[in-house]
């Protein structure tokens, strides 16, 4: 397996990102491409989910983007690493199930290079520290081409949240790497980067 891999330094429109995740995805399909890990940040953007409801949203003034992805509402901005992939099935396992498994147990593996004990929820998807999120997990499959991705917070703006109820889950907080007292993260991008070749390749 070949996988590419991407770390774009600059805040990346969300629109474009996924205009180039889409148009990769194609590629991957047509055998013109490998695969991809794409590292990346967004300005601050909300983005709904194929199963967004409006009444998630408190603040009824947010323009929400429409997504393909799984999910519901959910917020990037400056300081959330966002790690888009491409990943062919068809080469793989075709089992969905397996891979949000693999994705779960990667998150946990690199949180816990920052001494972070972490879980995977079988009722709320994405990864907790105790009751609060840390990681989104959200992915769409096109022909068993597999791409989205997940996301973590390093030292995001959290009150951001408060104007959604993120991912529909009304009960529990957001928290991040900065929020649970890391103070050198510096390195999540090659954290992130091995982990997840490690978990691929």
């Amino acid at each position: 397996m070949n996988i590419e891999v991407k770390n774009s330094v600059k805040l990346i429109d969300y629109n474009e990102s996924i205009y180039a995740l889409e148009n990769r995805v194609n590629d991957v399909l047509a055998g013109k491409k490998s695969e991809l890990l794409w590292l990346l940040e967004h300005n601050s953007v909300y983005t709904a989910g194929t199963s967004a409801k409006k009444e998630d949203l408190i603040d009824k003034s947010i323009k929400a983007i429409k997504t393909k992805r799984g999910g519901k509402y959910t917020l990037h901005s400056p300081g959330q690493k966002v790690v888009y992939f491409v990943l062919n099935l068809n080469k793989r396992e075709k089992d969905i199930r397996k891979l949000i498994s693999k994705i779960e147990t990667c998150i946990i593996k690199i949180l816990k290079e920052y001494n972070i004990k972490s879980n995977s929820d079988s009722r709320n998807i994405g990864i907790w520290v105790n009751d609060e999120k840390i990681a989104a997990i959200g992915v769409r499959v096109k022909k068993w081409i597999a791409y989205h991705g997940f996301s973590i917070n390093v030292n995001n703006d959290l009150s951001l949240y408060n104007k959604i109820i993120p991912c529909g889950i009304k009960d529990k907080e957001i928290t991040s790497l900065e929020k649970l007292g890391v103070k050198n993260y510096n390195n999540i991008d090659d954290v992130i980067t091995k982990n997840f070749l490690n978990t691929f390749l």
